[in-house]
């Protein structure tokens, strides 16, 4: 077992990598339309948008990591798999672009202000923005294997898209950068997808997601 974790976190490892690149390239690409290539202000859509959507994907790696471990479904394995894989590469470039535009990581402002949602209910127990799962369900998820964790995770992750496409709308109609636009309609689309196939595997087990 710890072979195979071992090489699933190499292969996020690699996925950071690939995204460093593409980072360089989407950055330069941005960059040969001169003047339309400013850096984005610290509080921007831009900026805003891949602080939080950074730490929204780093906890859908996180509960992938946690479901892999816990079932040996294949086709549950292979769907978390993809989705770490995906969610790391992206994490990735999100913080690179905010290194390369010399801003913060973090702000003093709650999350989602920059959609006008600052002022959104506290959610606590470690559910920072909408379909973040709480520090409760983190551990649940942890304590149950086979079946019941392949449905947890599934509505978990049902969730977390639902909020992760809500907020790459928002940087799609919001957001100036070029590459960063793309990125986020690209995030809505695959997710969108995920979403069926999610909802047909829960199906499948007798379940349906939450909301």
């Amino acid at each position: 077992m710890r072979r195979r974790y071992v090489g699933w976190l190499t292969g996020a490892a690699a996925a950071v990598l690939v995204a460093a690149g593409a980072i360089t390239y989407a950055v330069a690409e941005d960059s040969s339309g001169g003047s339309s290539a400013q850096v984005p202000a610290a509080e921007s859509a831009d900026a805003g948008f891949a602080r939080d959507m950074a730490v929204h994907h780093q906890q859908a790696v996180e509960m992938s990591y946690i479901v892999r471990d816990r079932t040996q479904n294949a086709e549950v394995r292979r769907l978390a798999y993809d989705i770490a894989q995906t969610q790391a590469n992206q994490r990735g470039m999100l913080l690179g672009w905010l290194d390369l535009w010399g801003l913060p990581k973090v702000s003093a402002k709650p999350p989602m202000s920059w959609m006008g949602m600052g002022d959104m209910p506290e959610r606590g127990d470690g559910s920072l923005m909408p379909g973040m799962a709480t520090n409760t369900e983190l551990r649940k998820l942890q304590s149950l294997s086979g079946e019941q964790a392949e449905i947890l995770y599934l509505q978990l992750m049902t969730d977390h898209h639902k909020g992760g496409i809500h907020m790459a709308e928002g940087c799609v109609a919001k957001c100036t950068v070029g590459v960063e636009k793309r990125l986020a309609q690209g995030m809505v689309d695959a997710q969108q997808s995920e979403l069926q196939v999610m909802a047909r595997m829960l199906k499948e087990r007798g379940a349906k997601p939450r909301s």
